[in-house]
């Protein structure tokens, strides 16, 4: 294996999150104030509040009952939210503070299902499951009435026809059959706007349903305001058209383009009245705003994009990325802005992607057996400029020629790769992206293995292909005319992933036996095996000039590897289902996955920044140290006991506590020092006091210490430190056998000095002396 190069090719440490794309909207209501500033939304148990201009999610309301929102209404004075649960609870917010003002009981037997502020702001009127409709004053907190007889759920009919009321009579004054299921109608301004097919000061309105889309609104001939109403039928939309009517003549007078693919259906709608703005939401969960008076597409959301199956970066500094999800279309993001594009060109779920070298072409293949090539103009805005289809079944793996933009491979379930040209004409710079997409041509076909292709790479050169399949073997082929050279075999189950080293004749495979594996180009020999994922590995790609890897399982983990020593040197632990899809950055300090919960994280690589804190924390322990010898040495124990405890080393602490110990005047030195501190810095002693108390050798100094905190605390204050009652739980037993060591030790002293005292010989008698007069 090749060595890194210095500064280039360095080992990697870690990943942190930096950037996470999360579902919002997981379908029901949406709904824009007034200003079309902020967007209103229900996920789950949650109702998020999007900055329009960002897309951000300023902030995500949540009963305290954390029940499913089955309901919201925003007043028209933009000023008071009401929510409602599956929990029969309705919450009053102050929604730009994020706090409940009231909450209270819906009495309805079953969950609301829908809710309206009346045009003052004061009343509010729920309709529920269990076919009743209550009205409530928001001001006096009251219900005000209960009207029952409706045999089903409250929400609107579905009969087909739009009709105008007159509120003062209460008189219908016209009749418009749109020969469709409509989810709610818009009157239009009587005013002419050419953009809509409206030529004349009439009344017109714009609707929607299983063949176009509506939205709800009162205006008239000063604008957004007038008394007249508008019955509408509701539900069922299959394929997402706009539509202006001309109220007088029934004629219908402007269709938006469809848009092509399923999952364009349009399943909900809302109007801001004052900005002028139109949202229609998708069966996809995409929320799209139009301009009321033209219908052009101002913005689009992507709000929940289910299962990610794959993602890549995009741009030649990685400016964006694009993700492929249970879905036809696929969604395009401006990281810096987080604006986002919605792509529609397959008509079933794309299931791979890949990008050429230069990052402004990309291609995806999907379940309806074709192909697309995808170019992004310097704006960032892209349009499909080719198509191809040839494969008998869904193309679940495609991968773009390394060197230049020539060709693509693909691999499907009709156990074939096809290598397919680029065209000269999508390499030419006058080429128009919105041109009609050039036709692409297969210029070989090889049937490869005997079960599904799951993945397929072209080497750095572009002279070989790699495919892994199903058949649990891995295959490589000289291009252009995919000849056999050889087969890898050895895992237990089949592969998902095959990739090649950008500097070695290597290639690593990753399967659903949990295992990754490197394999030598030249004899086919497995080299390294890895081992560490506890469900299949489903991508694999290669960092730091191939000398390390990354893995992706279904277990929801991402595992940084060190190819030399078969080392795990990080888990990333941030999905919570299979992650799918995984692409390194160009400058390779950048990681990018997607997952089957949804989400899409952006990774960075923060080795550097880790080891640069690293060494700054070293350089200034070691500054502290000296610094604390100084002090020790001049004896200013008080202030050598807070730097100490600031570098939060709790035998450095100890080593000033003897020191302390060991003066001529331990006891007045060892209190005055310690009764000195900080509350925070007596909170920290007492731990660290836990930690020497549990070695004998050093259980002295800590009831010194004890002693003085007991003696001079009050016990109230003692109480009152964080975490005091688990410090004594653990001080307790091991004092309890301090205590009885030392009374073993002082009874054995006493009975050595009892029989010290006892066996002490009587002095013996003196000599009787000799007279001289003996001698």
């Amino acid at each position: 294996m090749a060595e890194p190069v210095a500064g280039v090719g360095r080992f990697k440490a870690n990943y942190a999150v930096e950037r996470k794309i999360e579902p919002f909207y997981k379908g029901g209501k949406v709904q824009l104030d007034q200003t079309g500033q902020h967007l209103f939304c229900i996920c789950g148990t949650k109702v998020n509040i999007l900055d329009v201009a960002s897309g951000a999610v300023l902030r995500s309301l949540e009963q305290e009952d954390q029940e499913d929102i089955t309901a919201f209404d925003l007043s028209p004075d933009n000023e008071v939210l009401v929510t409602a649960s599956r929990a029969l609870l309705l919450a009053q917010w102050a929604w730009r503070e994020g706090n409940i003002t009231r909450l209270w009981k819906a009495i309805h037997t079953a969950p609301v299902a829908t809710m309206a502020f009346d045009p003052t702001s004061t009343l509010l009127a729920t309709g529920g499951c269990d076919g009743a409709v209550r009205v409530w004053d928001i001001v006096r907190h009251y219900g005000t009435h209960h009207f029952r007889g409706s045999p089903g759920v409250v929400h609107s009919g579905r009969d087909k026809i739009c009709v105008v009321w007159d509120v003062r009579s209460h008189q219908a004054t016209r009749t418009v059959p749109v020969f469709e299921s409509v989810e709610a109608a818009v009157l239009l301004p009587e005013e002419p706007a050419p953009g809509l097919g409206v030529k004349s000061k009439g009344l017109h309105f714009l609707t929607a349903g299983d063949q176009g889309m509506c939205v709800q609104a009162r205006v008239g001939s000063r604008g957004w305001g007038r008394s007249v109403h508008w019955s509408a039928s509701s539900l069922c939309p299959l394929t997402g058209l706009l539509r202006v009517w001309e109220a007088a003549s029934g004629q219908c007078v402007c269709i938006q383009r469809r848009l092509p693919g399923p999952g364009q259906e349009l399943t909900h709608c809302a109007l801001a009245h004052r900005a002028g703005l139109l949202l229609a939401v998708t069966a996809d969960h995409n929320l799209l705003l139009y301009e009321a008076h033209s219908l052009r597409l101002q913005k689009q959301f992507a709000g929940y994009s289910e299962e990610v199956l794959d993602v890549r970066f995009l741009g030649p500094e990685d400016s964006h990325v694009v993700v492929a999800s249970n879905s036809p279309s696929l969604k395009v993001f401006e990281l810096q802005t987080m604006a986002c594009q919605i792509l529609h060109s397959h008509t079933d779920i794309v299931l791979a992607l890949d990008v050429f070298r230069k990052g402004w072409l990309f291609a995806s293949c999907a379940k309806d057996q074709s192909i697309c090539i995808w170019r992004m103009n310097k704006a960032g805005k892209v349009a499909c400029v080719a198509q191809g289809s040839g494969h008998t079944h869904s193309v679940g793996t495609i991968c773009c020629s390394r060197l230049k933009e020539t060709f693509l491979v693909t691999g499907s379930q009709d156990c074939t790769v096809k290598v397919w040209p680029v065209p000269e004409a999508l390499l030419s710079k006058g080429a128009a992206p919105d041109g009609s997409p050039v036709l692409l041509q297969a210029q070989a076909t090889q049937r490869c293995h005997d079960k599904d292709i799951n993945s397929v790479a072209v080497a750095p050169n572009n002279k070989l292909l790699a495919t892994g399949s199903q058949d649990r073997t891995a295959k490589l082929w000289a291009l252009p005319q995919c000849q056999l050279l050889g087969v890898f075999s050895g895992h237990r189950r089949g592969l998902w992933c095959v990739q090649f080293s950008p500097t070695d004749q290597v290639l690593a495979t990753a399967s659903a036996d949990g295992t990754v594996k490197l394999w030598a180009l030249q004899d086919f020999s497995c080299l390294k095996t890895f081992e560490g994922h506890d469900a299949s590995v489903l991508k694999v790609a290669f960092v730091s000039r191939g000398t390390q890897l990354l893995s992706s399982g279904s277990d929801g983990l991402v595992k940084l590897w060190t190819i030399k020593n078969n080392e795990c040197v990080k888990t990333l632990d941030a999905h919570e289902d299979k992650v799918w899809g995984l692409h390194c950055s160009r400058l390779d300090d950048r990681a990018l996955t997607g997952a089957g919960d949804s989400c899409v994280i952006l990774w960075k690589d923060v080795t550097e920044v880790e080891q640069a804190e690293e060494q700054a924390k070293r350089e200034e322990e070691v500054v502290k140290q000296q610094e604390l010898d100084n002090l020790l040495h001049e004896k200013r124990y008080l202030r050598a006991l807070g730097l100490a405890i600031s570098l939060d080393r709790p035998h450095t602490v100890l080593t000033v506590i003897q020191a302390i110990r060991r003066d001529p005047e331990a006891c007045e030195k060892l209190g005055a020092t310690v009764l000195q501190l900080r509350r925070d810095q007596k909170e920290a002693l007492l731990r660290f006091c836990v930690t020497w108390n549990t070695n004998s050798r050093h259980c002295h100094d800590a009831q010194a210490v004890l002693g003085v905190l007991l003696r001079h605390e009050a016990p109230e204050e003692l109480l009152a430190y964080p975490g005091v009652q688990t410090s004594l739980e653990a001080l307790l037993p091991y004092t309890e056998r301090h205590f009885q060591r030392l009374s073993r030790t002082l009874q054995a002293a006493t009975f050595l000095d009892f029989l010290w005292h006892n066996m002490k010989l009587p002095a013996l008698p003196a000599a009787p002396s000799v007279a001289p007069s003996a001698l």
